[in-house]
């Protein structure tokens, strides 16, 4: 690779020195769920220990992904609101939620800085000490020892909860489980190919293997439960400005066989896997996946919900690999069509973004890892429904949009599965008991990542505008939660609520807000 500052993990050595970290709450994982409970806990007057597990702060919002996923923006309140209202101000323009990522980690460090939030970064949780059902300290891989009245794992990957052995899922569920009809293995004709590809490394001869990256095992029952999950990506922040454009490197493992896919779909007649380019200030663009052989890398991330710091950081580096390995076949291929070269070659990485990560994003797009199996499990229904609990934290309101889970053969030609694209018909509620681990299992741990849903449910409220209002809720739950002496599944809803609307939550839907936009990104 080119990029030697570009890394998920690298070890750090036990310090014989390491702090002993006290503090009313602590939040472990500086993704825009975390900066916001940080922020939100500091005006609530409490001590607040971040840890960040890498180098940075504030997630996807601050790692390439500029075209916010935000549903209806009436549904957003409190800091998330906020957030973007600081964001229009830096660009002039209040009317879109569109930004460069540099953009977006100035405005997360504003923010902390001004409420005084320390961030203390790459920290690797080792273990967590237990008294009981309360967790009673963090201990990091440098010897450091945090301890806080109540913890709040704002990790994608919920780390936090799996060390505290709190229950959750990995993967899809039955559809039989839930009564649900959209779980589980699932065929659709999105962002897959839409004519026939051939995926023998010969073609029409079975006997000489499968092309890179498609999965030998058959289809299997429709609805049936499994554990895979969604393909992740890297959502590119690129340009097509010479003064400032880098060009995309070659990795040092390319292979081209990884792409003989690409390249029979796009001797089909399609080339649509760059086309999702939406525009950022700055002659910058938020580049997604699109089609059925894009920037996902389908069948790629299974390995990480579980995964060792190690198995991890190989992912990273494989997905970096991937992409960047995209982007130069696209550019280089001589093999391809001059048109699609043509229309490649005008994009690189961007001088004046991640300017200590090789201008890569240090953020690694996980759509979803473990999900906490919590005192409520919002499933398909509260999605479709728009749900009716009554201890509403913040509302949902982008559609289902699960992005596929793996890629393989069906009736002779490749085919993907897993992506399920819903309409949302209104802004749906969260209930405070889908952030809750069940009492018998943790007392003084929130959770406003990971969230207790099924597969499907998941893939509506998986946004970040949705993390950053949840980490605020959190963050008011566990300070009330320390005012009172009591247990987190203790609170009094009807006084969270009342803190949350002064804060500027929003809580249900208006009719107004029915009907959201979709995208399908």
């Amino acid at each position: 690779m080119h990029c030697p500052d570009l890394f998920y993990w690298r070890p750090v050595s036990r310090r014989s020195d390491a702090p002993a970290i006290d503090a009313d709450l602590v939040v472990y994982g500086a993704t825009s769920a975390g900066v916001s409970a940080a922020v939100q806990a500091a005006r609530m007057g409490l001590r607040v220990a971040l840890a960040a597990f890498g180098r940075h702060v504030g997630g996807l919002t601050a790692g390439g992904l500029g075209e916010t996923d935000a549903g209806r923006s009436e549904a957003i309140g409190g800091i998330a609101r906020e957030f973007y209202r600081r964001i229009g101000a830096l660009v002039g323009d209040q009317s879109v939620i569109r930004f460069t990522p540099s953009a977006a980690t100035s405005v997360f460090h504003d923010l902390l800085r001004e409420h005084g939030v320390t961030v203390r970064y790459e920290q690797h949780l080792e273990r967590v000490i237990r008294d009981s059902a309360r967790i009673a300290e963090l201990r990091m891989t440098d010897g450091s020892r945090w301890r806080g009245g109540v913890y709040l794992d704002a990790t994608y990957e919920g780390d936090l909860l799996a060390k505290a052995d709190v229950s959750y899922r990995v993967g899809r569920e039955d559809n039989t489980e839930y009564d649900e009809t959209v779980n589980g293995v699932y065929l659709s004709n999105n962002h897959t190919f839409p004519v026939a590809v051939e995926p023998w490394r010969t073609p029409g001869d079975p006997a000489s293997g499968l092309l890179w990256g498609i999965d030998p095992e058959p289809l299997g029952p429709i609805g049936a439960g499994d554990q895979r999950i969604q393909a992740y990506n890297f959502r590119m922040c690129l340009t097509d400005d010479s003064a400032r454009r880098i060009p995309i490197f070659r990795p040092a493992d390319y292979d081209p066989a990884r792409y003989e896919l690409l390249r029979r779909l796009i001797a089909g007649g399609i080339f649509d896997c760059i086309a999702l380019n939406s525009p950022l200030p700055d002659n910058k663009t938020d580049i997604n996946n699109e089609g059925g052989f894009s920037s996902d890398y389908i069948g790629g991330s299974h390995g990480w919900p579980e995964g060792t710091c190690e198995q991890r950081e190989a992912i990273f580096q494989d997905h970096i690999s991937y992409t960047a390995g995209l982007w130069w076949f696209l550019q280089n291929d001589p093999d391809l069509p001059v048109a699609v070269r043509d229309e490649a070659a005008p994009w690189g990485l961007v001088k004046d973004e991640y300017l200590d990560s090789g201008h890569w994003s240090p953020w690694l797009y996980i759509r979803e890892a473990r999900r906490m199996v919590g005192r409520l499990v919002h499933t398909e229904h509260d999605c479709i429904g728009g749900g009716s609990v009554g201890d509403s934290i913040g509302l949902a309101s982008y559609n289902i949009d699960s992005h596929n889970c793996r890629r393989l053969v069906a009736g002779g030609r490749a085919l993907n599965e897993g992506n399920v694209q819903l309409k949302v018909r209104f802004p749906w509620r969260i209930s405070y008991r889908a952030i809750t681990p069940r009492r018998e299992q943790c007392t003084n741990l929130l959770v406003p990542v990971c969230v207790s849903a099924t597969h499907v449910a998941y893939s509506s409220l998986r946004m970040e505008p949705v993390f950053m209002i949840l980490g605020q809720s959190a963050a008011t739950a566990a300070a009330l939660a320390i005012r009172h002496g009591c247990d987190v599944q203790e609170v009094a809803y009807p006084e969270l609520r009342q803190r949350l609307l002064a804060d500027g939550q929003v809580l249900e839907a208006a009719r107004r807000l029915w009907i959201p936009r979709y995208k399908g990104r």
